[in-house]
């Protein structure tokens, strides 16, 4: 009811309105049934924008930090995630990874859509990043669909400011990666690895980026790390 609320009548015509988002490639993604949707990452509004296009309801794994900030707006904030259907998702690793796996795993079980950010995190500068093998465990474990999509023009729009600026988005679907050859292969690390490249070369098509082979997360922590320094 709540996520049907956000995208018809608050926040869904709202960005529509701001960004008049383009989108291309809608019919690569399944009318019914499970299917993973794998995308860049920009921006803080692409989680916004991408539900307030689809005419299915999608459920992101989104990083647990977001439902925990303190205030008041970190309790709106995880308001709206809860009432959208999110995941919280603990990037800590270890036990903490294979509950966020789970609990996508449950999602798709249940013939919805899950969509995913290979990347791991917010592109620091633009560029796209390596993915991170999740994505390949999912959709091999679930036996299901990966649908690569790319978000261009969202870059630069940033978290602060009351209304974002508008700005030209474009929305790309491309056409949909089956793994059902490598089924029960979920835990052969070369197989994740070559499956999860694939699906990052599918997003770097459609998106145009400069990529970058190394995880996003490195490239912040020695960005931070100057900055300290």
């Amino acid at each position: 009811m709540f996520y049907d609320l956000l995208k018809y009548v608050l926040l869904g015509p709202l960005l529509r309105l701001l960004f008049r988002p383009r989108v291309e490639g809608l019919e690569h993604v399944p009318a019914e049934g499970a299917a993973i949707v794998a995308g860049n990452h920009l921006s803080f509004v692409d989680p916004l924008l991408m539900p307030a296009v689809l005419k299915r309801r999608i459920t992101f794994l989104a990083k647990a930090e977001y439902f925990t900030a303190p205030g008041l707006k970190g309790r709106l904030t995880a308001l709206v995630l809860r009432g959208a259907g999110q995941i919280p998702v603990d990037r800590s690793g270890g036990a903490a990874g294979q509950a966020a796996l789970q609990a996508g795993l449950g999602t798709l079980a249940k013939g919805e859509l899950l969509a995913i950010y290979p990347e791991g995190t917010r592109s620091p500068d633009g560029r796209l990043y390596r993915g991170k093998v999740g994505v390949a465990v999912m959709a091999l474990a679930a036996r299901v669909p990966v649908i690569p999509c790319a978000m261009v023009g969202t870059f630069g729009i940033r978290p602060r400011r009351v209304l974002p600026r508008p700005s030209p988005v474009t929305i790309r679907f491309g056409e949909p990666l089956h793994f059902s050859h490598r089924a029960g292969q979920e835990q052969q690390k070369a197989v994740l690895r070559a499956a999860t490249d694939e699906i990052m070369a599918a997003i770097l098509r459609l998106s145009g980026q400069e990529y970058v082979d190394r995880y996003a997360a490195e490239v912040k922590a020695e960005q931070a790390k100057r900055r300290r320094g």
